[in-house]
């Protein structure tokens, strides 16, 4: 059952990089991000906030060629996922799940651009859609799915 919306108004892109930092300080491990926006609207933004907040020191870069970028050193493991370039079989090919399961690696936060390419989806995340507006800067529309939803209320109480 879908939580209730959040719509947030980030102005600029520190405001979407200080969400980001928000939400890696404070989500627990098994979270899972499912990131919707057109290409510019701040995706990879939010990811490098998250990778802030949860204290990795690394560079978080977009992994479009790569597809999946694993990163640890924080507070949390994080694993980045860029599905632009593949379909839904290529995306199930590379089996995302493993990364929400926490059965072959360390539950962390989970981070999905692009993520409509999902063959299936996870019971429990949170769905971010961000947009840009030319005259207003960005916004963001959170949604929490399942369980996620006593985390976001956490976080944005």
């Amino acid at each position: 059952m879908k939580g209730k919306l959040k719509t947030l108004l980030l102005p600029d892109a520190a405001a979407t990089r200080n969400l980001g930092i928000k939400l890696g300080k404070e989500l627990p491990a098994g979270s899972v991000l499912l990131l919707k926006g057109d290409l510019g609207s701040g995706k990879t933004t939010l990811v490098q906030g998250i990778g802030e907040g949860l204290g990795i020191a690394e560079a978080i870069d977009s992994p479009t060629f790569t597809l999946i970028n694993e990163y640890s050193g924080g507070r949390l493991p994080l694993y980045h996922l860029d599905l632009y370039r593949l379909d839904a079989s290529e995306t199930a090919a590379i089996t995302p799940e493993i990364y929400w399961e926490g059965v072959e690696v360390e539950l962390g936060i989970v981070a999905i651009e692009w993520a409509d390419r999902l063959p299936y989806i996870p019971q429990n995340y949170l769905h971010i859609s961000l947009t840009y507006e030319d005259t207003s800067g960005r916004s963001a529309i959170v949604t929490p799915v399942g369980q996620a939803e006593s985390a976001i209320l956490e976080i944005f109480s």
